[in-house]
């Protein structure tokens, strides 16, 4: 009542100025001050535009458009979803470091469909960061020192061994059967080369074809071909977790050799058959593919920088002539760590390459940023490809100079370098992605001169692609 009779006391130009506060911040709720651009075509959007294949050193003609006309944050309609994309530093980095406070991941419906509701690539909250824990655990420092640098080096080697001087061969198939052998080894104890892990090999081509493909579930499609290879995927998974399974009960937990990662999610989780089955695929997915097209793209670079490869040659060098002091023939650790220059030419091939290019994030709270506000529920696309080419950030940014990196060490330029992500979903398989580049650089600029054997370059579909598979022929470098 005591409010009401205040009311009444004020003035009839004091009760309009109230009235139109009010009203204002009414409207204000009910139109936030979204970042400029368009809706594009109804129902469609401007999906097949964001979408259209374009080369990976670039962002494409799409986002050149809307950044010139709308900056560098703008507003679209993308995978049926009205969207804040950002090809911003500043608000990417906030986007990821703010994963679970104000965005959480949100993938299509399509991509679940594919990798399993209880894939790491989906999951959100306290399951994810559980399945994250059991991946980054088995992926600790000393495992890596101890267990996977050995077995990284080895299948580089088993791989190089097949390699024919004056034969063309596709150099991205080559580092996909490395990537893959490598995280069938390590996940399921699969040996390269055997039956059954040729199928599965063969299996997940199909099934990689369908994650990338229109979600269309019809006989004949790519999307209901790789449905059927992920039941066959998981038929191998489960038949071998349920012989794991059998054999510890058996002998006992503390006495099964086998040092995989199926072996620690059985013995070191409670989750269950189907939950450990959809993380050993969706491990599978991202340790295979990313890694090995990053690869791909230094093997490209590089054959048109022979300084870069000079020098690579030379800290290589050094590397081998120190382990053959000691009277060793594998690379230890401390090698590892020497290979300075190799992480700047890694670092350089991820920014220019951008495998990943891009994540999909959703706003649970609505967020003002720079003045612009991203209501609840849109979709928020950070576009990495766009900062890491970005000559505002970057110095000719298109031009491949692992040098730059020399310049960035321990600077603040680096906080625009995202390439493994950022934030609680940072990449789990950061270091191991790493060592497997560095160590197989290491045998291929000691033992290899390469070129192409007929023009290619990498495109983005948006997955990254070599149309005809990086043909190259080799010579070998006699010591």
């Amino acid at each position: 009542m005591s409010i009401l009779k205040e009311l009444l006391l004020l003035s009839p130009s004091a009760l309009l100025a109230l009235f139109i506060f009010f009203y204002l911040a009414r409207c204000k709720r009910k139109h936030p001050n979204l970042p400029p651009g368009s809706r594009g075509f109804p129902l469609l959007g401007e999906t097949f535009g964001y979408l259209k294949p374009h080369s990976a050193t670039t962002i494409g003609k799409f986002m050149e458009l809307h950044i010139n006309r709308y900056g560098k944050i703008y507003r679209s309609n993308l995978f049926g979803e009205p969207t804040i994309v950002s090809a911003d530093a500043g608000l990417n980095r906030f986007i990821l470091l703010n994963e679970g406070r104000l965005f959480e991941c949100s993938y299509p419906k399509s991509i679940g469909g594919i990798l399993g509701k209880w894939s790491m690539l989906v999951l959100v909250g306290e399951m994810h960061q559980s399945m994250r824990m059991i991946s980054l655990n088995f992926l600790s420092s000393a495992r890596l020192r101890t267990v996977l640098l050995p077995e990284v080096e080895r299948q580089t080697l088993m791989v190089m061994a097949s390699w024919k001087e004056g034969v063309a061969f596709s150099a991205q198939e080559e580092v996909k059967k490395f990537t893959f052998n490598l995280m069938a080894k390590n996940i399921m104890s699969l040996e390269p080369g055997e039956p059954e892990t040729e199928k599965l090999r063969r299996e997940y081509i199909t099934f990689m074809k369908g994650v990338v493909s229109a979600p269309l579930n019809l006989p004949g499609t790519s999307y209901w071909k790789a449905l059927k290879s992920r039941s066959s995927i998981l038929g191998v998974i489960e038949r071998k977790m349920e012989e794991r399974s059998k054999r510890m009960i058996e002998i006992g937990e503390e006495r099964e050799r086998e040092d995989d990662l199926m072996g620690w999610a059985l013995k070191q989780s409670a989750f269950s058959k189907e939950q450990i089955m959809d993380l050993l695929l969706s491990l599978l997915f991202a340790g295979h593919e990313t890694s090995s097209m990053a690869l791909a793209l230094t093997i490209f670079f590089l054959e048109s920088s022979p300084k870069a490869v000079q020098e690579l040659q030379e800290e290589h060098n050094n590397i081998l002539r120190k382990m053959r002091e000691r009277g060793e023939h594998g690379l230890s650790w401390e090698d590892y760590k020497l290979m300075d220059f190799t992480q700047c030419v890694i670092n350089e091939t991820l920014r220019l390459g951008n495998v990943v290019r891009f994540v999909h994030r959703k706003a649970i709270r609505d967020v003002r940023y720079k003045g612009y506000d991203i209501p609840s529920g849109w979709k928020v696309l950070p576009v990495f490809a766009a900062v890491h080419l970005d000559e505002e950030l970057y110095t000719e940014p298109h031009q491949f100079n692992p040098w730059r990196w020399k310049e960035y060490s321990g600077m603040p330029s680096m906080s625009n370098f995202m390439a493994y992500g950022g934030g609680p979903r940072l990449c789990a398989g950061t270091e191991l992605a790493k060592l497997e580049m560095a160590v197989f650089l290491h045998h291929l600029v000691l033992k290899f001169r390469w070129e192409l054997d007929e023009p290619d370059c990498a495109f983005a579909f948006p997955f990254l692609d070599f149309p005809k598979g990086l043909p190259i022929e080799i010579q070998a470098i006699t010591s």
